[in-house]
């Protein structure tokens, strides 16, 4: 502990010696870090959490998801559909915008969570972040819309075979019931109670099948909620940055220091030694 305290007065003198060296130093890195932070182009960040679309009448143990988690994710970081998205909303695929979008572009998975992806991209403005956000979750949207329009269409097929065959047991079922209150058949009567079995079976099929294609089991790939954009920059960050250049600056000024002193005491070294030649 006493050396350290001697080797920390030693530097402390040192330091004294060469204050010029290291205040030189420290300002000179201050001062890059001021043009750093005046050159650099503002970026703002837009984080959206994307809901996967999903088909309710999906057959048991089959995923109901339009479209994989991971194969979201893949589809996401392809180029050919970040270029689509950047032309819906009127970027060249080489622009500078298009550039930083693909570059800063992350998907995070959330499954277990909806499963949910987390979408963060940014822009040289809060707006164009939002835009640029708002235009990956609709692009993503067609595509998933037209995945869909097969297992859909066979849905509703199946749905109004159900609600066919559900009128057509109805009237069977009704003219049987004329038909046992009129002749009292017994055979009528078990005709009637196996059309009500098979009625009841088809009303089942029919609603199950209702509220597989309500909005609880089937819905588009959507937002979960709007997009956020902070008020900060995402970069550069002020607290970040200055901090870097403080420290930054304080080393290497004392390095400058260090080293003045190094050649300050080798040139006197030498002075001395020409001296006792002499």
């Amino acid at each position: 502990m006493q050396k350290e305290d001697i080797y920390l007065i030693d530097m402390w003198r040192l330091l004294r010696r060469e204050w010029l060296w290291f205040l030189a130093v420290f300002v000179v890195v201050l001062l890059a870090t001021f043009a750093y932070m005046r050159s650099a182009k503002p970026q703002w960040q837009a984080d959206a959490w994307i809901r996967i679309g999903q088909i309710g009448t999906a057959p048991g143990g089959q995923d109901p998801k339009i479209e994989p988690l991971q194969r979201v994710l893949e589809r996401l970081q392809l180029i050919p559909f970040q270029n689509q998205v950047l032309q819906s909303i009127g970027f060249m695929p080489d622009a500078p915008e298009a550039k930083l979008y693909r570059k800063s572009l992350k998907v995070e998975p959330l499954p277990y969570a909806g499963p949910l992806v987390k979408l963060s991209v940014r822009a040289h403005s809060p707006q164009q972040a939002r835009q640029l956000a708002e235009a990956t979750v609709a692009a993503l949207q067609v595509i998933h819309r037209d995945i869909a329009v097969p297992q859909l269409r066979l849905a509703h097929q199946r749905l109004d075979e159900a609600q066919r065959d559900l009128q057509n047991v109805m009237t069977e079922r009704d003219h049987l019931q004329q038909t046992v209150a009129q002749s009292k058949d017994n055979f009528a009567s078990l005709l009637l109670m196996s059309k009500s079995d098979e009625l009841s079976d088809l009303q089942q099929t029919r609603d199950d099948l209702l509220n597989r294609l309500g909005d609880a089991y089937t819905y588009d790939t959507a937002l979960m909620w709007p997009v956020y954009v902070p008020d900060h920059t995402a970069f550069p960050n002020p607290v970040l940055i200055w901090g870097m250049g403080v420290v930054g600056g304080l080393f290497l000024g004392v390095v400058a220091a260090v080293g003045r002193n190094a050649l300050r005491r080798r040139a006197a070294m030498q002075s001395v030694g020409w001296a006792n030649a002499s």
